[in-house]
């Protein structure tokens, strides 16, 4: 591929994320597998990037997310807000000098309370840089850990993990609720009637409550997994006291981008979509222009 420039790899958890990049930042082609960390036999991850790098080309490499903790490759300190892109560009982990770096995740901590992310960042500050959203943004970024991020005058000034995905996943496979809710979750009246509820700030109360509606005959069983989705995204999304009219940028890609567009409306704020992959990439090359530039 002789136009190609860079490798990024979004290294998570689970999944992970190849992208060859030209010098454009547009993106010549994309991998998407499951050899995310915990999967890794062996933890042979100088031996995936040249496998990588035998399927793309010899290029630089740039890996973001949790490839940088402590279970990864290198376990790379937290840089703490204010976090922009020069500061990032800084303090690149270099695994092989100028050829191979880890992004290092961000921390805050504030009024006794702690917050990490690790590639989050990397999106939040390319969706500024490629002009997504403005300077002074909030930014909802949906998933296992929903990340709400402040940015001001172009960085990341403030932020909090919510563990909504995780609470869900949780309740489906372990709670008393795990029978009922394991259907699919859609936006619509029993999605929408979780997120009204929500704003109640019952959430304990009203999540037995979808077992009792059940056996009282309240609710259609194949409503139960979307009331409950309704209940946590609401209740997460309440948390955040949003006002009338803020809007909140929303980066995601996939069927949480419309469940929390609603949960979000409800509360009477807006939202304006953005192309995760889009900013993720943008940010990539922020981050290295940055750090190569003269």
């Amino acid at each position: 591929m002789t136009d190609a420039a860079l490798l990024a790899i979004d290294w998570g958890t689970t999944n992970r994320r190849i992208y060859v990049i030209d010098a454009a930042g547009i993106v010549l082609a994309r991998e998407r597998d499951d050899c995310g960390i915990l999967t890794m036999a062996g933890g042979d991850f100088a031996g995936e990037v040249a496998a990588i790098r035998a399927r793309h080309g010899d290029l630089p490499m740039v890996c973001i997310g949790m490839i940088g903790s402590n279970r990864g490759w290198a376990a790379v300190p937290y840089v703490a807000c204010p976090v922009g892109v020069p500061l990032l560009a800084r303090t690149l982990h270099w695994m092989e000098p100028g050829r191979t770096a880890i992004v290092p995740g961000v921390s805050i901590m504030a009024n006794g309370r702690g917050d990490v992310m690790r590639g989050e960042e990397t999106q939040v500050l390319g969706a500024v840089a490629a002009r997504l959203a403005p300077d002074d943004s909030l930014f909802c970024q949906p998933g296992t850990h929903c990340k709400w991020v402040q940015a001001a005058d172009g960085v990341i000034v403030d932020f909090r993990t919510t563990m909504t995905g995780e609470l869900f996943a949780l309740l489906r496979q372990h709670s008393l609720l795990a029978e009922l809710i394991g259907g699919r979750v859609a936006d619509g009246p029993a999605f929408r009637a979780g997120v009204r509820d929500a704003a109640e700030g019952r959430l304990l109360g009203d999540l037995f409550g979808v077992r009792a509606s059940h056996l009282l005959g309240l609710r259609p069983p194949e409503d139960a997994a979307s009331y409950a989705s309704g209940l946590l995204i609401g209740s997460d999304v309440r948390e955040q006291g949003l006002g009338t009219g803020e809007m909140v940028y929303l980066l995601a890609s996939s069927d949480l981008a419309a469940l929390y567009t609603t949960a979000i409306e409800e509360s009477g704020a807006r939202v304006a979509i953005n192309d995760s992959e889009r900013a993720f990439v943008a940010g990539v090359m922020a981050i290295w222009s940055e750090a190569h530039a003269s």
